[in-house]
């Protein structure tokens, strides 16, 4: 008699992608969508088509409070690709008022007076599509964490004042777009938890460094949840993955930070100096990540380009449950 053999899990795949899909105003990219035409949307369709994930973290976005927008692609990709029952989405920084001059210009109200850039609220944001349900009872929101509040935080100075003043600091949030914890429940396995974040670019600001600043501490704030800092880290295995905006040995940023993540003794790296973006002026970067726990198996992982669809490329990689 043959001994039954026990099934065998397929890998996972798990991915993060900048679609750059934000529109100039709300309700436009819904629209976009829904006419069927549009030559971006074609092309970021059919690239998460051809990568399929099972899970994918997706930024550039546009939001909605009743996740109309993302349910509209979502269904889109469905039409010939795989199906994402599972959409989940939380109420941005990107375009949040906040009444104040938050970028020293003397104005308030513009596009980087909110607690992140955004021509409007929801503007850009992050996402994820899924096979799999959300554990949302479990869910950590960090995108109202205050910049202030994170240990040993950059906050930018001029004359040894608070940039842009005191009143900002006091209510400026850390995360420009959000910092989530969201774990999801994968049939017969442990509980996968996915760390994702969208940083904001060390760039478009004056010598107070503030943008640059803020970009280190938003990836910072990974290395001090992972030490313990905020509660407890997740006990099985997790993904930290999202665009961080900042190359580890091109272009502005305090790379120090981003090197951190790289280096750190819970984390894997299976696309080590794989660029994932290509900026006019700057050529190829490496700005978005996927770095498994070191309890992961990685059976294969991958950049899929398309320049019609994104500068950015879809990072991508088959986890061993």
């Amino acid at each position: 008699m043959l001994a039954a053999s026990p099934a065998v899990a397929e890998p996972l795949r798990i991915a993060t992608f900048n679609t750059e899909l934000s529109r100039a105003g709300p309700g436009l990219l819904l629209r976009d969508i829904a006419k069927g035409a549009d030559p971006q949307i074609t092309a970021v369709t059919r690239l998460l088509e051809n990568v399929a994930a099972d899970i994918i973290v997706l930024q550039g976005v546009d939001y909605d409070l009743g996740g109309t927008t993302l349910g509209a692609l979502a269904d889109r990709l469905g039409e010939a690709g795989p199906s994402y029952p599972y959409r989940f989405a939380l109420p941005p920084n990107a375009g949040r008022p906040t009444g104040l001059d938050m970028d020293g210009d003397g104005k308030t109200g513009g596009a980087r007076d909110g607690q992140g850039y955004g021509r409007f609220f929801g503007a850009g944001a992050m996402a994820i599509l899924s096979r799999y349900p959300v554990l949302r009872t479990d869910v950590q929101d960090y995108s109202d964490f205050l910049w202030r509040d994170l240990p040993d935080a950059l906050l930018p100075q001029t004359d040894g004042a608070p940039f842009p003043s005191a009143a900002a600091q006091e209510v400026q949030r850390l995360a420009s777009h959000g910092a989530w914890v969201v774990p999801f429940d994968i049939p017969e396995q442990a509980p996968l938890t996915l760390l994702t974040f969208y940083a904001t670019p060390p760039v478009f600001d004056g010598p107070e460094d503030r943008n640059g600043k803020r970009n280190h501490d938003e990836i910072m704030f990974w290395d001090h949840y992972l030490a313990g800092t905020f509660g407890t880290p997740p006990t099985g295995r997790f993904i930290l993955l999202g665009d961080a905006n900042l190359d580890p040995a091109k272009g502005e940023g305090l790379r120090a930070a981003i090197q951190t993540l790289l280096d750190h003794p819970a984390l894997q790296d299976p696309l080590a100096g794989q660029p994932t973006v290509t900026f006019d002026g700057l050529g190829d970067m490496r700005v978005d990540y996927l770095l498994p726990s070191t309890d992961w198996r990685i059976v294969a992982a991958g950049v899929a380009r398309d320049p019609a669809a994104s500068r950015h490329g879809v990072v991508w990689a088959d986890l061993d449950r």
